[in-house]
């Protein structure tokens, strides 16, 4: 005889999370249910380790860079040990324990959705009359010969790794790769960055990507640009990458940041009315509803890739739930590369704007040229920001940042985007000095100007 419950939420990493918390806190009962480890992809190999590592490479650099302190080298071995306290040994336990504590069934095993409200995990059959989908996305590992020969790394890998290599590979110049190529040089690791396309970060403006090359070539990082990886092979101890340019790039290990998919395969969200896109993401409405009484969340949707956007989701989705529907709306979400210095952005490109026929209206601002901030932060400052207007309308539609602290400084440009505050409300705003917050009063300016 099968258990019912009113909701079941499949995959428990931060939406997945996010979602059980609203429903149990409103007196459902819900059963949730993982595979691995109840926190998921972010908290045990990729967001949390991620940035815990990165944290002494950047406060190295602040060091470097201020006047009147002389400092220290990041420590590997503390840096290590202190990541798995924050990835919690990858021991959910007491997650686990704590769901149960409030009332939730915690179901363990790789589940199956067999039809309108019906899951198998194993022998056990459930029923509910919600299901949400957290389940989450997965490292693609590209179909590349010789792959099996080399030392080859993941995500997974690369963050739970205890003895650094000497020498590593990264292939892809998205945001895997950039942050893990800032953590591992600023551990002294030898880094080669391939990247397919004319430059890094290409989703985002053209100028975002210079300013990330050079910092990461003063790094000393070897980037390589429009290189493709086409074979691979082991020669003795070396995992040599063939590139299509005609050379090789030889290290300990090569590192895959070559974009991630969702998780849907056997997972039978079809039997229960959902479609699949064409890289396996369940299609959503702007409720997160895939189908009736079946929703879905987080990468699994392949909408925004970001924790950020799956905890949103797991908010929509669970008003959705409890009868107090609103709809999602994506419009200024932040998007943050944690590099050294960061990168954010929010918004549209100029290329999007173009393609959406609106006339448009941008500034870059060169922040060591016109605030105190950065010269109160740093010796030899960087930071830059951009900003993009809608020149008929008067409200700022996108915006890029490179520099210290960008990943909190953004969400000015964010919310303006997501409000459409006009022009005029914003110049009119008063920034606290010296902050980098004051980069908008004087883009604004230049490009009132």
């Amino acid at each position: 005889m099968s258990e019912h419950f009113d909701v079941a939420v499949l995959g428990m990493g931060p939406g997945g999370e996010v979602a059980a918390g609203r429903l149990i806190a409103a007196g459902q009962k819900v059963a949730v249910l993982e595979r691995e480890l109840i926190g998921g992809e972010c908290a045990y190999w990729a967001c949390i380790p991620s940035k815990t590592v990165l944290r002494p490479v950047e406060a190295r650099t602040e060091v470097r860079r201020t006047p009147g302190m002389s400092g220290p080298e990041p420590d590997w071995a503390g840096a290590r040990e202190y990541r798995d306290v924050m990835a919690r040994h990858l021991d959910d336990s007491a997650q686990a324990e704590s769901y149960a504590e409030q009332g939730a069934t915690v179901i363990r095993g790789a589940a199956r959705i067999t039809g309108p409200g019906r899951i198998r995990v194993g022998e056990r059959e459930i029923t509910a009359e919600h299901i949400v989908v957290a389940t989450g996305s997965q490292a693609v590992v590209p179909p590349l010969e010789g792959i099996e020969e080399i030392t080859a790394w993941t995500n997974r890998e690369a963050y739970t790794v205890r003895e650094l290599p000497g020498r590593a590979v990264i292939v892809g110049g998205g945001a895997v790769g950039i942050e893990k190529a800032t953590f591992l040089a600023g551990y002294g690791v030898e880094v080669t960055l391939v990247h397919r396309g004319p430059r890094l970060l290409d989703r985002e403006e053209p100028r975002v990507g210079e300013l990330l090359h050079s910092c990461l070539a003063e790094a000393g990082v070897d980037v390589r640009l429009r290189a493709s990886a086409t074979g691979a092979r082991r020669v003795g101890e070396d995992s040599v990458l063939t590139l299509d340019d005609g050379t090789e790039a030889a290290a300990d290990v090569v590192i895959l940041g070559t974009g991630r998919r969702p998780r849907t395969r056997d997972l039978g969200c079809e039997d229960a009315g959902a479609q699949l896109g064409e890289h396996g993401e369940v299609l959503v409405d702007e409720h997160c509803r895939a189908a009736e009484n079946l929703w879905a969340i987080g990468d699994v949707t392949g909408v925004m890739p970001f924790t950020h956007v799956a905890k949103y989701q797991g908010r929509i989705a669970a008003d959705a739930v409890l009868g107090r529907p609103r709809p999602a709306t994506y419009e200024g979400i932040p998007r943050v590369v944690f590099a050294d210095p960061e990168i954010a952005a929010a918004g549209l490109t100029a290329e999007q704007a173009k393609r959406r026929g609106i006339r448009t209206a941008a500034v870059e601002l060169d922040l060591a040229r016109s605030l105190a901030r950065p010269w109160t932060y740093e010796r030899d400052p960087r930071g830059h920001l951009g900003l993009l207007a809608d020149a008929d309308r008067g409200v700022l539609i996108g915006a890029w940042a490179v520099g210290p602290m960008a990943g909190e400084w953004i969400h000015q440009a964010a919310l303006a985007v997501r409000t459409q505050l006009p022009l005029d409300v914003l110049r009119d705003q008063v920034a606290q000095f010296p902050t980098y917050h004051e980069a908008y009063q004087a883009a604004l300016d230049e490009l009132d100007a």
